[in-house]
């Protein structure tokens, strides 16, 4: 019920200020199975049916695209896996997370297996974006890459904790500042707090332009992209391009 519900206040908000890209957390649809311990083949059957079914939805948003990650099977090894779905070409599977994290409430390393460890451009129409699933953030390696291919805004699905807020918050002004680009991302929330640290865009200068909050749990604005350019060209990125 909860989920149905957020879904609706989530179709409504995109109605009304015309969203174009729309960011989903990580697993949006999906329990969060990575807090057990161990690996429960029948619960990741029953969440890859719970995700495949909720994908059908997104048309409902209204946006020409929608960017998130959800459970696969491959070959019958399991992924997180990134994804671009468009009104034009439906859905198209992007990068599957690499860097998993293996620790009480967070067991994904244990559910998943490591997928590309490559950290490609994608594209939105005229959008030139990163993927970094949520720990994928900390990948600051993968900043200066973006730099040098003029990547405009990295998109981060997340699942973390209410607790975590400020320190996760840091790691999206770093990616912003040290990629030169627009640092975006969706969390889930949980009532425990398990999840349920802010969602933000960030500018390329490390500006936070929006954050949600309990009381306002979306938030969608207009980005100037051409902001990428100069921050490119500025410090710091200028310092570690190649």
């Amino acid at each position: 019920m909860a989920l149905a519900h957020a879904w609706a206040e989530l179709c409504r908000h995109t109605s009304r200020h015309g969203s174009e890209l729309v960011l989903l957390p990580e697993f949006a649809f999906v329990e969060p199975v990575w807090e057990a311990e161990a690996f429960d083949p029948c619960r990741w059957v029953a969440a890859l049916a719970q995700s495949d079914t909720g994908l059908e939805l997104l048309p409902q948003l209204g946006a020409a695209y929608v960017v998130g990650a959800r459970p696969v099977s491959i070959d019958g090894r399991p992924f997180n896996e990134g994804f671009i779905w468009t009104q034009a070409g439906g859905l198209t599977p992007l990068r599957r997370k690499f860097f998993l994290p293996d620790g009480p409430g967070n067991w994904e390393a244990r559910w998943l297996d490591k997928g590309d460890a490559a950290f490609p451009p994608f594209h939105a129409g005229t959008l030139t974006f990163g993927l970094n699933i949520c720990t994928e953030l900390w990948a600051l390696e993968t900043y200066s890459a973006y730099a040098e291919q003029n990547v405009q805004v990295i998109l981060s699905p997340r699942a973390t904790g209410a607790a975590t807020r400020a320190k996760w918050l840091s790691a999206g002004v770093v990616a912003a500042v040290r990629s030169g680009a627009f640092s975006v991302s969706s969390n889930r929330v949980d009532p425990t707090g398990a999840c349920g640290g802010a969602a933000w865009i960030v500018s390329p200068t490390g500006r936070v332009l929006a954050s949600t909050t309990p009381y306002a749990p979306f938030a969608t604005i207009d980005i100037d992209l051409t902001a990428s350019v100069a921050a490119h060209d500025g410090y710091p990125c200028n310092v570690f391009r190649q």
